[in-house]
């Protein structure tokens, strides 16, 4: 009985010290989950969610979603969310550091990695060496009565082969109209409300500093209102689209259904709408 009580306990020392990720899988494992029950519930997508066990934060759209889908993760498993996001940033941060560290390895002009004098004289001394041997050799080869060889002109270089035009590379999958919509706050009190047109109200609050909401896929025509679109990040199965706004204002019963967000207009369409009617006035 002692012995698995002391089995028990190193367990638990063990992953209070692993990676965010490993916490996640033990709580999640502990509690006879499997991942796409937890997709399910959290509406996060089966790869993101490998990913965070994983600890390959890196994959994830940005820091943004790695930090808001492993809070929902920990909330819908009871885990203490704040420790969980805070071992995220830590672990983002490290993978910075080590990236910046590998491509920092050799700075021109550090002391630490020239060499030495001894090493600088003896290849110099190699390199005079080299230079003499260099000339008894050409001296002897093309020495007196020995003139050079005759020039040939050299064969015209062979055509290349013409080769044909590379396929095209497949375009990257384009969100599906019926997609997951999330919106994840890039700021503290950033007020929402969120609404079914003419029905019920989805969400009303302050969302905090990466707090995300996935919009219910069986939501009728849902809508928002907000004064801070700009500091609103937006996925449609994972795949980040353009915000709302790109500066602070006041939205009132804007649709934010998958169809709605993909139907609005890039902005290279938004710029290009005013040159067109310009023309149109002048002729």
């Amino acid at each position: 009985m002692d012995s698995e009580q002391d089995i028990g306990v190193e367990e638990a020392h063990g992953t209070a010290y692993a990676g965010a990720g490993a916490r996640l899988r033990a709580a999640r494992e502990t509690r006879g989950f499997d991942l796409p029950h937890i997709a399910a519930e959290s509406r996060i997508p089966l790869r993101h969610l490998e990913a965070i066990e994983a600890g390959d934060f890196g994959s994830l759209p940005s820091r943004t979603y790695a930090i808001g889908f492993s809070r929902t993760y920990a909330r819908l498993l009871g885990l203490d969310d704040a420790a969980i996001v805070d071992a995220v940033r830590g672990e983002l941060s490290d993978g910075q550091t080590r990236r910046t560290s590998m491509g920092s390895g050799m700075e021109p002009g550090d002391p630490a990695k020239l060499p030495s004098a001894g090493l600088a004289w003896f290849g110099a001394f190699a390199a005079l060496v080299l230079a003499v041997g260099l000339i008894a050799f050409f001296s002897s080869r093309f020495g007196a009565g020995n003139g050079p060889g005759p020039i040939e002109t050299p064969p015209p270089p062979a055509a290349m082969p013409v080769a044909a035009n590379p396929a095209p590379a497949p375009a990257a999958a384009a969100p599906a109209a019926d997609g997951e919509v999330v919106l994840t706050s890039l700021g503290d009190g950033v007020w929402v409300r969120i609404y079914e047109e003419g029905g019920e109200r989805l969400l009303e609050k302050q969302l905090a500093m990466d707090e995300s909401f996935t919009l219910p896929t069986d939501a009728v025509d849902p809508r928002i209102n907000t004064g801070r679109p700009d500091l609103l990040a937006i996925t449609i199965d994972g795949e980040s689209v353009p915000p709302l706004a790109q500066r602070p204002t006041t939205l009132a019963g804007m649709a934010i259904s998958a169809s709605a967000l993909l139907a609005r207009p890039t902005p290279e369409t938004e710029a290009a709408a005013p040159a067109a009617s310009g023309a149109g006035a002048d002729g």
